[in-house]
């Protein structure tokens, strides 16, 4: 009888299907047709960061300009939540990428097709991204989960 537990202990290559390993991979994106470096390759993780860092602290600080001198009185983390949702899914939308994006030079692209975004995997995609979780665990191409169920990739813009 065959033992049930290979397939989560295996980790993230038990997921790959029949045949692969996922060891012919020279680097993260090969899988997805992107280049190994320059502009439309795969990012890392600290410019995803810094991207998500800029655009909370600009959502942060249009939060202050709504409450004006009431700041502290508790709404202060919602707001921000709120117009960074929004603009976020504004922006990809419309220009596939946030202004923390833009800054450190990141864009989010379709993975099927070469066409932007759209309004319905930009929102989806900042909905999955609300719950942190997704953008946490990501596949052996270093795409979060978030980016998996939308078909989408944060890459290098320039």
């Amino acid at each position: 009888m065959a033992r049930s537990t290979g397939s989560w202990l295996s980790g993230p290559s038990a997921a790959l299907p029949k045949g692969e390993d996922g060891t012919e991979n020279r680097y993260k994106g090969e899988l997805l047709g992107l280049p190994e470096t320059g502009p439309g390759s795969l990012v890392g993780t600290g410019r995803r960061l810094a991207a998500f860092m800029i655009d909370w602290l600009m959502g942060g600080g249009v939060a202050l300009l709504f409450l004006g001198g009431n700041a502290l009185d508790g709404r202060l983390g919602s707001i921000i939540l709120m117009v960074w949702f929004v603009v976020g899914v504004v922006t990809v939308s419309l220009f596939s990428f946030t202004p923390g994006q833009f800054c450190v030079g990141l864009q989010v692209a379709r993975v099927d097709a070469p066409v932007p975004v759209g309004v319905v995997r930009a929102l989806a995609r900042q909905v999955l991204l609300v719950f942190v979780v997704p953008a946490l665990i990501t596949d052996l191409d270093g795409r979060g989960m978030h980016d998996r169920a939308t078909g989408t990739a944060l890459v290098r813009s320039r």
